[in-house]
């Protein structure tokens, strides 16, 4: 069965090429059915080969797949490989479970939307780029579909580019992560020089035997990828782009944010994990970059007021607390809480999608109001994922990964209190947040009349998503509350277990704090957004609403630093002398033009002497030479 990973993401490849090629000549229901099938084949795959590698471990905790030779240049020899371990197990599954669910979902929602396979097409490569970048196991291939989700994402941000809005926000997001981008390829330059491969477990072993920590080498390299991650994923200080994403249908969001875009930078931190270890200062930076992330994030989804820009900064807000497990050690925390997140925040895109379709696509939550009634579904299961999402104790899968993350920040050998502290603050926030739309949204009276009801492809998503937020918890339960290790224990083939105070009755208590603080969160969503629903919407009048609806300034200060001085040269620079070397040749092309021209008079007789004229010149030449 392993023998066919390189299926897995060939078939969503596969699907591409078909709807790109014919997507505009066969009907919807064709479309949809190679688009969701071919993901849908691949996601059943995933599960088989999953259940395979785990009949051998721990015997074999690895397996490679080389399809062919790539490059070989001079000893520069990478394969178009697939590696396959815990890591990049989890990765998959997700990745392509997730995905079939919005692909269906997708089916109803874009119906009626022209460009049917164009979209498919996109959400397609997407899915197969983002397959190729976990799967891959060399640093250039993994480039290969790092470039890819990029180039997805632009293409499915600015989707309905009709609107010019839509197609800045798309250029946002390519720009921005370009930034990222060109730092993580300075990285691969370094890590070619230095070890002579850009193999990934080749490099990982090397570095552990030669590299001392704290070594120059390893802190520039990690920086470097650092600078990738926090661009493909959102953080600071490139984390701009995501609230602008929301331009795009919303079944692009959820991919973007669940299993796909946002989640790539975590990965590939998890991935060279041996690297940051080697480079202590760094996994600091990666710990302080997700703790003040995390609390930004939340503080701006307070005031928003687009339920879907909420979820966005939510979306970066989480990715945070998995950079701080990153940083302090808890790898497999990280990989949890990244397992988690992509159902419940798929599952609140999706239910959040289905409320704008039904409201004539109405995204301000103001407008919004007493939807349950009329979407009982659509509000049990946004309940479910906001639950999960704020961390409601023991029964959501959010609480157990959210709890993880706490608790090893404060525990582990690199944790910090302030680090705990920001953690468990954002996470009151984050409580308050998503249920202030839970309230406003599904709660008091109609606002907008609610014009569609969602269909089966829509429903069933939801529900299925619903019930993976809730369980995929309990494969981690701490042993506090009478429960086993098991994900960590089985991500530990792949990344080291973090070296944690070993305090049951502590860890008990850390745990009873955060799901107080959570409940607490809760009941003042309640007391605020639904009893005095009159006072909740934000007066944007005031400064501190306007700085926090603004994602902290980060626009306004990146537009007077790098974009109005860019435009400004741009504009004295228009006519240099470069231009006009290009324009003296445009002159000179139309000078020798009108001198030509004017020889086209029409009669033969200047034809005829102009000929022999031009004999006589070349009898002349060839007598003289």
């Amino acid at each position: 069965m392993l023998d066919t990973l390189w299926i897995v993401p060939a078939l969503p490849l596969a699907g591409f090429v078909f709807l790109a090629l014919a997507g505009g000549r066969i009907p919807r229901t064709v479309i949809a059915f190679i688009a969701t099938a071919t993901v849908g084949i691949s996601a059943l795959l995933a599960i088989a080969i999953g259940v395979t590698f785990l009949g051998l471990l721990p015997q074999e905790a690895s397996y490679r797949q080389v399809l062919w030779q790539w490059v070989s240049v001079a000893g520069f020899e990478p394969a178009i490989g697939f590696h396959l371990d815990a890591l990049s197990l989890v990765m998959m599954f997700v990745v392509t479970f997730v995905a079939f669910w919005i692909h269906l979902y997708s089916t109803e929602f874009m119906i009626e939307d022209e460009a049917y396979g164009r979209f498919f097409a996109y959400m397609n490569l997407f899915v197969a780029s983002m397959l190729i970048l976990v799967l891959a196991d060399n640093l250039l291939l993994l480039y290969l579909g790092w470039e890819g989700v990029g180039a997805c994402s632009y293409l499915l941000i600015g989707f309905w580019y009709h609107d010019s809005a839509n197609g800045r926000a798309a250029q946002k997001a390519f720009i921005v992560t370009r930034v990222g981008d060109t730092a993580m390829a300075i990285a691969l330059f370094l890590l070619f020089v230095n070890f002579g491969t850009l193999d990934i477990q080749a490099i990982l072993q090397q570095a552990s035997e030669s590299i001392q920590s704290g070594s120059l080498i390893a802190v520039a390299v990690t920086a470097l990828l650092l600078g990738g991650a926090v661009g493909k994923s959102a953080q600071l200080p490139l984390q701009t782009w995501l609230p602008d994403a929301m331009a795009g249908p919303t079944p692009v969001s959820a991919l973007i944010h669940a299993a796909t875009m946002v989640t790539a930078g975590v990965y590939l931190i998890a991935r060279t994990h041996t690297l940051y270890s080697l480079a202590p200062q760094v996994m600091a930076a990666v710990a302080g970059v997700g703790a003040l992330t995390l609390f930004i994030a939340g503080t701006a989804a307070l005031v928003q007021r687009d339920i879907k820009r909420v979820l966005a900064y939510s979306t970066i807000s989480q990715i945070g607390y998995m950079f701080l497990a990153l940083g302090v050690g808890a790898w497999g925390a990280a990989m949890f809480h990244f397992m988690t997140h992509a159902f419940f925040k798929a599952l609140l895109f999706l239910a959040a999608g289905a409320v704008i379709n039904a409201l004539h696509h109405e995204h301000d939550i103001f407008k919004m109001g007493g939807v349950r009634h009329k979407l009982p579904l659509v509000f049990w299961t946004f309940l479910i994922g906001s639950a999960s999402l704020a961390g409601f104790p023991l029964v959501t899968a959010g609480f157990y990964s959210k709890d993880l993350i706490l608790w090893q920040a404060w525990s582990s050998g690199q944790g910090q209190a302030w680090l705990w502290a920001i953690g468990v603050a954002t996470a009151f926030l984050t409580a308050i947040y998503i249920f202030r739309v839970v309230f406003i949204v599904f709660f008091g009276k109609e606002r907008t009349h609610v014009e569609k009801l969602p269909r089966r492809p829509m429903t069933v998503p939801l529900v299925v998503l619903a019930f993976f937020s809730i369980v995929s918890g309990f494969v981690e339960i701490p042993p506090a509350l009478g429960g086993r290790h098991l994900f960590s224990s089985f991500m530990s083939s792949a990344l080291p277990s973090a070296a944690v105070e070993e305090s049951h009755t502590t860890e008990l208590i850390f745990s009873l704090i955060a799901s107080l603080l959570a409940l607490a969160g809760i009941y003042l969503a309640h007391l605020f957004f639904r009893t005095r629903r009159e006072h909740a919407e934000p007066d944007a009048g005031k400064r501190l609403t306007r700085f926090l609806f603004g994602g902290w300034g980060f626009d306004w200060l990146y537009d007077r630093i790098f974009v109005r001085p860019f435009v400004w040269i741009a504009r004295v620079n228009r006519n240099d002398y470069i231009d006009s070397i290009y324009g003296g040749i445009a002159a000179l092309s139309r000078g020798l033009n009108t001198v030509f021209s004017s020889t086209e008079t029409g009669r033969v007789r200047l034809y005829a002497a102009g000929i022999a004229c031009g004999s006589i010149i070349l009898v002349a030449i060839a007598l003289l030479l």
